[in-house]
């Protein structure tokens, strides 16, 4: 016969376990992905750090733990757990090929309407 301290340790070896997986753990994968995202960073980066200031990587310094950002200009010195999100920079985008004709008959008016001319 199961005696009551018995059931009592079954269910607090239970709960331990249901509290590992269901909080534990996933702060702890969290935890590692941020850290992966740090040590990922990289001159050119675009990023926002904690208090919502958006700017470009200019240089890191790991020992240190700090960044150097470029916002418009003005660089500025933060530490590395002060970045909250880390975009990569954006890809040149080929400029769009100008259509002479286009230009020229999109006037607002057409070629029988003698009062715009």
């Amino acid at each position: 016969m199961m005696g009551q301290g018995t059931s009592m340790i079954i269910l607090v070896i239970f709960m331990g376990a249901f509290m590992y997986f269901g909080m534990m753990r996933p702060q702890k994968k969290q935890q590692q992905k941020r850290q992966e995202m740090l040590n990922g960073v990289k001159k050119g980066d675009h990023i926002i750090t904690i208090g919502g200031l958006h700017g470009v990587v200019d240089s890191i310094d790991t020992t240190a733990g700090t960044v150097d950002i470029d916002v418009d200009g003005v660089f500025l010195t933060f530490s590395l757990t002060a970045i909250r999100t880390v975009n990569a920079p954006a890809a040149p985008q080929a400029p769009k090929a100008d259509d002479a004709s286009d230009a020229n008959d999109d006037k607002g008016y057409s070629e029988g309407d003698d009062n715009n001319k």
